[in-house]
C-alpha cells in the first residue's frame, strides 16, 4: 500500500460495499487511477446503496462499461453487483455483516472466508478491506511475509 489508508467505522452495508468495491477495482490497477475515479464511481453505483446495486441489471452494467467516469472492466463491474447481493445474504444469515466478519477466530480464516464469498477479492484486497473497516489485521509487513505460509501458496 502506498500509504496507510484511512480507517472508517462502517455505519451499514453501504459503507462495507464502498470499501470492498474499491478493493475490487484496485486489484491489478494503479491505486492513483482508482482514487481519481472514486467519487464518480460511487455516484455511478448509486452511492453503493447495497439493495440498489444488488438489483442492477445487464443494461445498467453495459452503460457503466461505456462510462469514462468509471473503470470499465466488465468483470469487476459484475463483481460489485454480485458482491452486493452476497452481502445482503450474509447479513441475513448472520444478523449483521460485522457478525459475519467476526465469525472466524483468526485473521487468516477470515481472509480465506472473504476470498471464497466475494468476487475479485484476493489476499491484498481482503487485507485492505478488513483494515479499512476496522477489523483486526496483522501489521502489513508481517502479512506480506506470512501470505505464502498461511495460504499454502509458495
Amino acid at each position: 500500500m502506498p500509504q496507510e489508508p484511512h480507517r472508517i467505522e462502517p455505519q451499514g452495508l453501504d459503507d462495507y460495499l464502498d470499501v470492498m468495491s474499491k478493493a475490487v477495482f484496485q486489484s491489478g490497477m494503479s491505486w492513483k487511477v482508482v482514487e481519481g475515479k472514486w467519487d464518480t464511481t460511487r455516484e455511478a453505483f448509486h452511492g453503493f446503496d447495497v439493495e440498489r446495486v444488488a438489483t442492477m441489471d445487464e443494461a445498467e452494467i453495459d452503460a457503466l462499461a461505456n462510462d469514462t467516469r468509471v473503470i470499465r472492466n466488465r468483470r469487476k463491474l459484475h463483481a460489485v453487483v454480485s458482491n452486493a447481493g452476497r452481502m445482503l445474504e450474509l447479513e441475513d444469515e448472520h444478523g449483521t455483516f460485522r457478525d459475519y466478519l467476526r465469525s472466524r477466530d483468526e485473521f487468516w480464516d477470515t481472509l480465506k472466508m472473504l476470498r471464497k464469498d466475494f468476487k475479485f477479492l484476493g489476499d491484498f484486497g481482503g487485507y485492505y478491506f478488513l483494515f479499512v473497516v476496522g477489523e483486526e489485521v496483522p501489521p502489513h509487513e508481517e502479512f506480506r511475509e506470512q501470505i505464502p505460509v498461511a495460504t499454502g501458496r509458495r
